[in-house]
């Protein structure tokens, strides 16, 4: 089944007083910005946490994080078109959305956000 990139309506709830800033359901475990707290995924949105060297996680679904232009990146993978992620409420950014895989063994990536560990922390019924 093909996924979209939007959320569904249900989980996610935008403030009256800033527009720019969804928020997701309190209970779900979320992942926000270290910076400024705002959130940017839920938990079960995570695809991934295994890297080559385990310093980021691999999201399908993201909120409050804008996207830069795209540009050819040689990454350990290889060759990718990709953009730089902020998150929207701080403009600290966070990672990076993979537009285009040149390889066929990494077309898998497009559409996916890489957060960096280092920029987010853990929200919401974690124990």
């Amino acid at each position: 089944p093909e996924l979209s990139e939007e959320p569904p309506a249900e989980m996610v709830k935008m403030t009256k007083s800033k527009t720019f800033q969804a928020y997701l359901p309190n209970c779900h475990r979320t992942y926000s910005c270290i910076h400024c707290r705002a959130h940017l995924a839920n938990h079960d949105e995570l695809i991934s946490k295994a890297s080559v060297i385990s310093l980021f996680f691999f999201f399908f679904f993201r909120v409050n994080v804008g996207c830069g232009p795209a540009e050819e990146r040689v990454l350990l993978t290889g060759l990718h078109a990709v953009a730089d992620i902020y998150c929207e409420n701080c403009k600290t950014t966070l990672g990076w959305k993979y537009e285009h895989a040149f390889e066929s063994s990494q077309k898998y990536k497009e559409g996916k956000f890489i957060i960096e560990l280092a920029h987010m922390i853990k929200d919401n019924g974690w124990e």
